[in-house]
């Protein structure tokens, strides 16, 4: 799978996932309140009953005239009775201070308060209190049954979610695979041609005396710009199973080779160079991954400046820097610069793939990359491999 495929498939999947499990969240908190509510109803309504038995037996005592209260009550619930002016008269738990007896039903602590005005007085109780502890088993099973549930559910819609993110991407998969097809075919047309026209311009410069310097300057600038745009190219093609020969690259003169290479266009935009160079920097890279990186950047350097201007080479034991003095970048761009098929400025053509080729090499190798750019007055880059 194509990183971009793999963005976008994850992006997909963040948003349904998300948005599911949001809506599930809510569906399932409002489900759990009015479950749990029903199971605390079911327990009060035990409670009223339980409070009308007490009830009924205080009419008997009453009617009897017995002074004592042998009250017979369930186990699980707590007893208090109340006079009017809420003095106790009899309990088997301290009663609340500050008590709305108004209200029928408390939740105090993990237990239910059920108050119980008795009308008329019975021996001289005006409410009765009963408590009880909440009665967790019904509730627990709930969570568990929703926990199961979200469990279930988030397995399904994650399997469901990859296969309909699949299909999602399979109109960018056929795009990508058309697109590469091209590329492998443009790239197998132009090696033959550029091979040979770089070629036969070496013979010529090198066996016969030429009357048109500049027309033949400009037929080798045009000849190793496409050289290079075919490498690029057929690395984009393959970079998702390019093979890495690491070995130690004489960086020093490998750069001072690659600005031999681009002199010509250097002198035809008549550009001044100033470089230092330190010499005999080693480096642990693949020959044609430094190529890449150092012919983008110089290439980029070259494109962007503007004529007459300067470029400034550095290469220390610590990092290489380009700096030109061209059109700049805007402070927002920075971060996206490196996006494939994305250029400074589309008048000056190009493809938009160097910066995101140098962006691939910089990421294989764990260097770092550092912009500054300002319009109109240059960009200056800066690859550090050790930090």
């Amino acid at each position: 799978m194509y990183p971009s495929e793999k963005r976008s498939l994850y992006r997909f999947l963040a948003i349904y996932l998300l948005s599911t499990f949001l809506l599930f969240s809510v569906g399932s908190a409002i489900f759990y309140t009015l479950e749990k509510h029903h199971l605390l109803d079911r327990q009060r309504e035990a409670m009223k009953q339980e409070g009308e038995k007490i009830q009924h037996q205080l009419i008997s005592l009453h009617r009897t005239f017995e002074k004592k209260l042998p009250i017979h009550l369930n186990k699980a619930y707590k007893l208090a009775l109340l006079d009017k002016d809420k003095n106790t008269i009899f309990a088997n738990f301290a009663p609340p201070k500050n008590i709305n007896l108004k209200q029928e039903y408390h939740l105090i602590d993990g237990h239910i308060l059920y108050i119980k005005p008795v009308d008329p007085y019975h021996l001289g109780v005006v409410y009765l209190l009963l408590l009880k502890k909440v009665d967790q088993t019904g509730i627990v099973q709930l969570q568990k049954m929703i926990l199961l549930f979200m469990l279930g559910a988030g397995l399904l819609f994650v399997i469901l979610g990859y296969f309909l993110g699949r299909l999602f991407i399979a109109p960018m998969r056929e795009s990508i695979e058309t697109m590469n097809r091209f590329i492998q075919d443009t790239t197998h047309e132009l090696n033959t041609p550029i091979s040979t026209i770089l070629t036969n311009l070496e013979l010529i410069q090198t066996l016969h005396k030429c009357n048109a310097p500049s027309e033949m300057q400009r037929i080798e600038i045009a000849s190793k710009t496409l050289s290079r745009i075919y490498d690029d190219l057929t690395y984009l093609k393959l970079n998702h199973q390019y093979h890495r020969n690491i070995q130690a690259i004489d960086i020093s003169e490998l750069l001072k080779e690659r600005l031999a290479y681009f002199s010509t266009a250097i002198t035809a935009k008549k550009l001044t160079l100033h470089t230092a160079i330190e010499e005999n920097i080693i480096l642990h890279i693949d020959h044609d991954d430094t190529i890449r990186l150092l012919d983008n950047l110089i290439s980029n350097a070259i494109k962007y400046n503007r004529s007459e201007g300067s470029l400034q080479v550095h290469l220390t034991k610590d990092h290489f820097s380009i700096k030109d003095s061209g059109i700049g970048v805007e402070e927002e761009e920075l971060a996206t610069i490196h996006t494939r098929f994305k250029r400074a400025n589309s008048s000056e053509g190009g493809f938009g793939i160097g910066l995101d080729i140098v962006y691939q090499v910089v990421k294989a190798y764990d260097f770092e990359i550092i912009f500054d750019s300002q319009r109109n007055r240059g960009t200056e880059v800066t690859i550090r491999w050790q930090k």
